[in-house]
């Protein structure tokens, strides 16, 4: 029966493992393979006075990537990977690989980033690639475990709508029957809608497509969302319930990943701490204006220069808070005191924003009132408004950008490098 590498040891004596070879040495009278499966690497030593003409047979005509079976003892040796090596009783070739190679799964050669997607499915036989999804995988996991303790419910929206969450243009058209139709943008307006529903706290997490020009290492055009909804909750509630998700997602890759981190040579991994600074949107412009050459005043957006001039000063996760509410969301809810600002924040990391949330507004005719204000139909989101009419709760919620998030708790140059099959400007395939 196979065992997995991870769990072949001296103690094994005979076993039998399944694999990709990832290299091949002939020494003369000696040779030595190395069999990779997804938990490691094992050494096979074959003496070719000592194994039988099959094995010697398989040895010559296997190459680089080939799928083999293996059997024979196990032994103990220093040198090896893991410390043991195995002897071949048997050695077949399961599936042969051609050669050239695409690329260098033993990463000797380094490959583009373009190479590298053009042949995903050996980029990601490389250990150090593979320990990326599977630390994805597990952050992935712990997020899900974190909401359903929570008591939050699960929810599946569209991806094909008729209207714009946001009101903007950045939308993909598709061919919808006889009809106009739209990739959507952002869960925004259903998990809103469930707060009518009564669901009180909801999340999702699926795609988002956006209908951007961007051609930058952070930003994609299909990417992974993690939204919530929570009623009878204010912007700083759900603010809370983030960090703690950031702060317990990190704890999680820590205790269980110890192995992928080490492939990715990240010798210290720095855990978050909540609180989070809260630093408001007219301080963070003022810290912008000190660091960076181009012009930046109240009222505009952060750009990416100032994103990281404020994230060198902050040093950690933080959020900006309390944004001019002409450029943030209609659906945003703005301080009685003062509307022109409004109860929205983003959860930064040093390098770039992660989240973006707020308090909605939840009173219809401000809603209606609000819509307007931003140059938009109010009757074009009546199906949004529809539920504000009977009975909403107020509520607050957020996105999280799930490449974004391992893209910066792993210290990644590109965000292609955390979503296996990226959909940019370019990149439709594979």
């Amino acid at each position: 029966m196979r065992i997995p590498i991870q769990s072949v040891t001296p103690d094994c004596g005979q076993a039998e493992v399944c694999g990709w070879v990832h290299e091949v040495r002939d020494l003369g009278g000696l040779a030595f393979m190395l069999i990779r499966d997804r938990t490691g690497i094992i050494q096979v030593t074959i003496p070719k006075k000592k194994v039988s003409e099959a094995v010697l047979a398989a040895v010559k005509a296997v190459s680089r990537e080939s799928v083999v079976r293996v059997t024979g003892p196990v032994k103990a040796i220093d040198k090896a990977p893991g410390g043991r090596e195995l002897v071949p009783e048997t050695l077949e070739i399961i599936s042969l690989a051609e050669t050239p190679l695409p690329l260098d799964v033993s990463e000797k050669v380094l490959a583009e980033m373009d190479t590298r997607l053009d042949s995903r499915f050996l980029d990601v036989r490389r250990p150090r690639v593979a320990a990326v999804f599977e630390i994805r995988s597990a952050a992935l996991h712990a997020i899900n475990q974190y909401f359903h303790d929570a008591g939050f419910t699960n929810i599946t929206t569209p991806k094909i709508v008729a209207a714009a969450t946001e009101g903007g243009t950045e939308l993909f058209p598709i061919a919808y029957f006889d009809k106009e139709a739209f990739l959507n943008q952002s869960p925004q307006l259903y998990k809103q809608m469930m707060m009518s529903a009564g669901c009180e706290k909801v999340y999702e997490i699926g795609p988002i497509f956006r209908a951007e020009e961007h051609n930058t290492t952070k930003h994609l055009n299909e990417a992974t969302s993690i939204d919530i909804e929570v009623s009878f909750a204010d912007h700083i509630e759900v603010m809370r319930i983030l960090e703690d998700l950031i702060v317990k997602t990190y704890a999680y890759v820590d205790q269980k990943c110890s192995a992928q981190l080490a492939n990715l040579e990240i010798a210290e991994f720095v855990l978050p701490k909540a609180p989070f600074p809260r630093l408001p949107y007219a301080e963070a412009i003022e810290i912008a204006k000190k660091r960076i050459e181009d012009p930046i005043k109240y009222g505009d957006d952060i750009s990416p220069a100032a994103e990281r001039a404020i994230g060198a000063e902050m040093g950690g996760h933080y959020f900006i808070v309390d944004w001019p509410s002409e450029i943030r969301p209609y659906y945003a809810m703005q301080y009685e005191n003062d509307p022109s600002i409004c109860k929205a924040f983003d959860l930064m990391h040093p390098r770039m924003e992660l989240s973006s949330g707020a308090q909605r507004e939840h009173r219809y005719d401000r809603l209606v009132k609000q819509i307007a204000q931003k140059g938009l139909n109010p009757e074009s989101f009546d199906f949004y408004l529809r539920p504000f009419r009977y009975g909403m709760p107020p509520h607050a919620g957020w996105g999280l950008g799930a490449e974004r998030l391992v893209m910066t708790m792993l210290g990644l140059g590109n965000v292609r490098e955390a979503v296996l099959f990226p959909r940019d400007m370019h990149r439709l395939v594979p």
